[in-house]
Protein backbone atom coordinates (compact mmCIF):
# COMPACT_ATOMS: atom_id res chain seq x y z
CA UNK A 1 0.00 0.00 0.00
CA UNK A 2 1.10 3.20 -1.06
CA UNK A 3 1.66 5.93 1.22
CA UNK A 4 1.50 10.06 0.55
CA UNK A 5 2.79 12.82 2.86
CA UNK A 6 0.75 16.43 1.34
CA UNK A 7 2.10 19.07 2.63
CA UNK A 8 0.88 22.47 3.61
CA UNK A 9 1.06 25.56 2.07
CA UNK A 10 -0.16 29.27 1.85
CA UNK A 11 -0.61 31.57 -0.70
CA UNK A 12 -3.74 30.07 -3.41
CA UNK A 13 -6.31 31.93 -4.66
CA UNK A 14 -7.63 30.78 -7.57
CA UNK A 15 -7.70 27.12 -9.47
CA UNK A 16 -5.85 28.55 -12.46
CA UNK A 17 -3.07 29.43 -10.86
CA UNK A 18 -2.50 26.21 -8.73
CA UNK A 19 0.68 24.71 -11.00
CA UNK A 20 1.98 27.72 -10.69
CA UNK A 21 1.67 28.01 -6.91
CA UNK A 22 2.90 24.06 -6.54
CA UNK A 23 6.04 24.74 -8.69
CA UNK A 24 7.39 27.38 -6.42
CA UNK A 25 6.27 25.29 -3.40
CA UNK A 26 8.82 22.40 -5.33
CA UNK A 27 5.26 19.70 -5.00
CA UNK A 28 6.85 16.83 -6.95
CA UNK A 29 4.53 14.46 -9.36
CA UNK A 30 3.43 11.17 -8.53
CA UNK A 31 2.45 8.75 -11.56
CA UNK A 32 -0.93 7.12 -11.82
CA UNK A 33 0.74 4.17 -13.89
CA UNK A 34 -0.65 0.58 -12.49
CA UNK A 35 -2.09 -1.08 -15.19
CA UNK A 36 -4.86 -4.05 -12.94
CA UNK A 37 -6.59 -5.23 -16.18
CA UNK A 38 -4.36 -6.72 -18.73
CA UNK A 39 -7.47 -7.07 -20.86
CA UNK A 40 -6.74 -2.70 -20.96
CA UNK A 41 -3.12 -2.55 -21.30
CA UNK A 42 -3.05 0.93 -22.64
CA UNK A 43 -1.02 3.02 -20.36
CA UNK A 44 -1.40 7.38 -21.14
CA UNK A 45 1.17 9.46 -19.35
CA UNK A 46 -0.31 10.43 -15.98
CA UNK A 47 0.65 12.54 -12.93
CA UNK A 48 -0.76 14.09 -10.01
CA UNK A 49 0.86 16.07 -7.32
CA UNK A 50 -1.56 17.48 -4.78
CA UNK A 51 -0.75 20.31 -1.74
CA UNK A 52 -3.16 21.77 1.02
CA UNK A 53 -3.77 25.06 3.00
CA UNK A 54 -5.63 24.07 5.57
CA UNK A 55 -9.38 24.12 4.40
CA UNK A 56 -8.25 23.44 0.42
CA UNK A 57 -7.26 19.92 -0.97
CA UNK A 58 -5.11 21.38 -4.15
CA UNK A 59 -4.71 18.48 -7.06
CA UNK A 60 -2.51 19.74 -10.34
CA UNK A 61 -3.16 16.19 -13.17
CA UNK A 62 -0.85 16.52 -16.20
CA UNK A 63 -2.02 14.14 -19.21
CA UNK A 64 -0.80 12.68 -22.56
CA UNK A 65 -2.87 10.32 -24.54
CA UNK A 66 -3.90 9.54 -27.78
CA UNK A 67 -7.57 11.02 -27.85
CA UNK A 68 -9.62 13.31 -25.65
CA UNK A 69 -13.40 13.72 -24.84
CA UNK A 70 -15.13 15.84 -22.71
CA UNK A 71 -18.93 15.39 -23.72
CA UNK A 72 -21.05 15.37 -20.01
CA UNK A 73 -23.11 18.71 -20.54
CA UNK A 74 -22.89 19.68 -16.71
CA UNK A 75 -21.76 18.67 -13.26
CA UNK A 76 -23.42 15.22 -12.08
CA UNK A 77 -23.32 13.77 -15.46
CA UNK A 78 -21.44 10.51 -16.69
CA UNK A 79 -17.40 12.27 -16.62
CA UNK A 80 -15.91 8.81 -16.47
CA UNK A 81 -16.90 8.15 -19.88
CA UNK A 82 -14.88 10.94 -21.15
CA UNK A 83 -10.79 11.92 -20.44
CA UNK A 84 -11.16 11.89 -16.63
CA UNK A 85 -9.04 12.29 -13.91
CA UNK A 86 -10.38 11.14 -10.25
CA UNK A 87 -10.00 11.60 -6.70
CA UNK A 88 -11.56 8.80 -4.20
CA UNK A 89 -11.08 10.15 -0.40
CA UNK A 90 -11.84 8.06 2.60
CA UNK A 91 -12.18 10.64 5.22
CA UNK A 92 -11.69 8.03 8.47
CA UNK A 93 -9.99 4.80 8.49
CA UNK A 94 -12.17 1.66 9.20
CA UNK A 95 -15.21 3.34 8.14
CA UNK A 96 -17.15 2.46 4.74
CA UNK A 97 -17.55 5.97 3.78
CA UNK A 98 -16.17 7.67 0.81
CA UNK A 99 -16.46 10.20 -1.69
CA UNK A 100 -15.37 10.60 -5.02
CA UNK A 101 -14.26 13.14 -6.98
CA UNK A 102 -14.02 12.95 -10.91
CA UNK A 103 -13.62 15.03 -13.03
CA UNK A 104 -13.36 15.26 -17.17
CA UNK A 105 -10.62 17.41 -19.08
CA UNK A 106 -13.22 20.38 -19.34
CA UNK A 107 -13.33 20.77 -15.48
CA UNK A 108 -16.77 18.85 -15.70
CA UNK A 109 -17.41 17.76 -11.94
CA UNK A 110 -18.92 14.31 -10.39
CA UNK A 111 -18.95 14.00 -6.53
CA UNK A 112 -20.84 11.56 -4.65
CA UNK A 113 -20.23 10.18 -1.21
CA UNK A 114 -21.78 7.51 0.74
CA UNK A 115 -20.51 3.12 0.36
CA UNK A 116 -20.08 0.86 -2.20
CA UNK A 117 -23.28 0.65 -3.71
CA UNK A 118 -25.38 3.25 -1.63
CA UNK A 119 -23.97 6.43 -3.09
CA UNK A 120 -25.54 9.83 -3.15
CA UNK A 121 -24.80 12.98 -5.19
CA UNK A 122 -23.37 16.17 -3.39
CA UNK A 123 -25.98 19.23 -3.04
CA UNK A 124 -25.66 21.64 -5.85
CA UNK A 125 -24.11 23.95 -3.85
CA UNK A 126 -21.42 22.02 -2.55
CA UNK A 127 -20.10 20.78 -6.59
CA UNK A 128 -19.86 24.79 -7.28
CA UNK A 129 -17.42 25.31 -4.31
CA UNK A 130 -14.80 22.79 -5.76
CA UNK A 131 -13.26 25.06 -7.65
CA UNK A 132 -11.65 24.26 -11.36
CA UNK A 133 -9.22 25.11 -14.19
CA UNK A 134 -8.58 23.15 -17.06
CA UNK A 135 -6.38 24.00 -20.12
CA UNK A 136 -8.51 22.90 -22.68
CA UNK A 137 -11.19 24.97 -21.67
CA UNK A 138 -14.63 24.11 -19.60
CA UNK A 139 -16.96 24.03 -22.44
CA UNK A 140 -18.05 20.47 -23.92
CA UNK A 141 -16.66 18.58 -27.04
CA UNK A 142 -17.18 15.47 -29.15
CA UNK A 143 -13.54 12.82 -29.16
CA UNK A 144 -10.86 14.49 -30.73
CA UNK A 145 -8.41 11.95 -31.79
CA UNK A 146 -4.65 12.29 -32.14
CA UNK A 147 -2.17 12.88 -29.12
CA UNK A 148 -2.90 15.42 -26.65
CA UNK A 149 -1.41 16.82 -23.82
CA UNK A 150 -3.64 18.64 -20.84
CA UNK A 151 -4.24 19.72 -17.75
CA UNK A 152 -6.38 19.66 -14.62
CA UNK A 153 -6.58 21.97 -11.67
CA UNK A 154 -8.65 20.97 -8.85
CA UNK A 155 -9.55 23.34 -5.81
CA UNK A 156 -11.29 21.10 -3.09
CA UNK A 157 -12.67 22.89 0.10
CA UNK A 158 -13.57 21.04 3.54
CA UNK A 159 -17.00 22.07 2.67
CA UNK A 160 -17.04 19.25 0.40
CA UNK A 161 -16.60 16.33 2.44
CA UNK A 162 -19.85 17.47 3.17
CA UNK A 163 -20.97 14.19 5.50
CA UNK A 164 -18.19 15.26 7.71
CA UNK A 165 -17.03 17.61 9.99
CA UNK A 166 -13.87 18.41 8.50
CA UNK A 167 -12.80 22.11 9.53
CA UNK A 168 -9.37 22.27 8.51
CA UNK A 169 -7.38 19.01 6.94
CA UNK A 170 -3.76 19.76 8.75
CA UNK A 171 -2.53 16.86 10.71
CA UNK A 172 -5.48 14.68 9.42
CA UNK A 173 -4.96 11.11 8.04
CA UNK A 174 -7.14 9.60 5.70
CA UNK A 175 -6.94 6.82 2.82
CA UNK A 176 -7.22 7.84 -0.85
CA UNK A 177 -6.45 6.67 -4.58
CA UNK A 178 -5.97 8.43 -7.68
CA UNK A 179 -7.27 7.36 -11.08
CA UNK A 180 -7.43 7.89 -14.89
CA UNK A 181 -10.10 6.61 -16.81
CA UNK A 182 -11.88 7.11 -20.63
CA UNK A 183 -14.92 4.43 -20.82
CA UNK A 184 -15.81 5.57 -23.64
CA UNK A 185 -12.32 7.08 -25.25
CA UNK A 186 -11.23 5.55 -29.13
CA UNK A 187 -9.04 3.27 -26.32
CA UNK A 188 -10.43 2.62 -23.09
CA UNK A 189 -8.52 2.88 -19.80
CA UNK A 190 -8.39 2.37 -16.48
CA UNK A 191 -5.14 3.33 -14.60
CA UNK A 192 -4.71 3.94 -10.58
CA UNK A 193 -1.81 5.02 -8.26
CA UNK A 194 -2.64 2.44 -5.83
CA UNK A 195 -2.88 -1.16 -7.85
CA UNK A 196 -6.36 -2.68 -7.39
CA UNK A 197 -6.42 -6.17 -6.66
CA UNK A 198 -9.82 -7.63 -8.53
CA UNK A 199 -10.53 -9.30 -11.22
CA UNK A 200 -12.13 -6.20 -13.45
CA UNK A 201 -12.39 -2.90 -13.92
CA UNK A 202 -13.62 -1.27 -10.58
CA UNK A 203 -12.36 1.93 -8.78
CA UNK A 204 -15.18 2.05 -6.21
CA UNK A 205 -13.04 -0.58 -3.91
CA UNK A 206 -11.50 1.71 -0.27
CA UNK A 207 -9.85 -1.37 0.54
CA UNK A 208 -7.24 -0.72 -1.92
CA UNK A 209 -6.64 2.75 -1.21
CA UNK A 210 -3.73 4.28 -0.06
CA UNK A 211 -2.47 6.14 3.11
CA UNK A 212 -2.35 10.48 2.97
CA UNK A 213 -1.32 12.22 5.31
CA UNK A 214 -2.09 15.89 5.60
CA UNK A 215 0.99 18.11 7.04
CA UNK A 216 0.49 20.62 9.68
Amino acid sequence: MKNLEIKKISGFTTAQEIPALLDREGIEFQPIDTVNWPEYPYKPEVKFRVAHTGDYILIHYTVTEASVRAVAPHDGGRVWEDACCEFFLQPETGEPVYYNFECNCAGTLLLNCGRVGDRHPAPENIMQQVLRWASLGREPFEERIGTCSWQLALAIPAAAVFNHSVKDFSGLHMRANFYKCGDLLQTPHFLSWNPIQLPKPCFHCPEFFGNIHFGE
